[in-house]
């Protein structure tokens, strides 16, 4: 049986950023009173609101890109990269709550490691599929 414990760790890592921006999420809820089922109302609780979305939107693209690359790859290179995309994905929604305007080294980063790790995939199965 072969393990991909890094990129296990990572996903792990990332899964928590997600329940910590709901958490965010929750607690701007009650700070700001807004409802459910409201998603607006407050300017922090939508800047809230819309990092929870917005990274719950890129980890649709980023973990089976990150999955395909640590398999048909390297578990380690896929391990680093989900750190790096925590960190970058930590950066911008902090950033994104606080000023919009700054958030664009943390989407950066976030967005590399998505890219990298897709182009990366694609190359690995292409390999094993021509080999």
């Amino acid at each position: 049986m072969t393990h991909y414990p890094l990129t296990a760790l990572s996903t792990l890592l990332v899964v928590l950023m997600l329940f910590w921006t709901m958490i965010k999420v929750g607690k701007a809820r009650g700070l700001y009173d807004i409802k459910a089922p409201a998603t607006s109302g407050h300017e922090i609780f939508d800047r809230t609101f819309r990092t929870q979305m917005n990274t719950l939107e890129a980890l649709v693209i980023f973990l089976p890109s990150l999955w395909i690359y640590g398999v048909f790859v390297d578990d380690l290179g896929a391990g680093v990269a989900g750190i790096l995309w925590f960190v970058g994905r930590a950066w911008y929604a902090l950033a994104y709550i606080a000023n919009p305007s700054k958030r664009g080294p943390g989407f950066m980063i976030g967005l590399l490691c998505t890219l990298g790790m897709w182009a990366g995939g694609l190359w690995g199965v292409i390999q094993v599929l021509t080999h």
